[in-house]
């Protein structure tokens, strides 16, 4: 029989689904990259690198990646929505307080937030 320790997870993903932001931050390159970089520093993470692209007419996506993991985003400012991964490793890692930093600096008035444990251990 495997047995599944669950007590300490390699890292920790959170996934969000962002309903009802403010469309003008989520069009902003500048300000998205902002956020997600002070998103990093909330989290106790290190970033390494960080890359960005603005679509026309409309959307960002942006990554930054950090020794830890990476914080992600994908936004559709038509629809006021945003998706954003925020996955890092290590016990001194916040992903918690920097997704709830993301929501409050997108105005998001209707998010919904998937905590998933990685890296399980399995013993047997």
């Amino acid at each position: 029989m495997v047995q599944v320790v669950v007590d300490n997870p390699i890292g920790m993903h959170v996934v969000l689904d962002l309903y009802e932001c403010d469309p003008q931050i989520l069009d902003d390159i500048e300000r998205i990259e902002e956020i997600l970089t002070e998103a990093a520093e909330v989290a106790n993470a290190t970033v390494i690198d960080k890359r960005f692209h603005k679509f026309s007419p409309q959307g960002v996506s942006g990554v930054v990646v950090v020794s830890e993991s990476h914080i992600a985003i994908h936004t559709w400012p038509e629809h006021g929505y945003a998706a954003v991964d925020v996955y890092t490793c290590g016990d001194h890692t916040m992903p918690l307080k920097a997704s709830e930093y993301i929501i409050r600096e997108l105005k998001c008035k209707r998010p919904t937030l998937v905590k998933l444990d990685r890296g399980l251990l399995f013993k047997g």
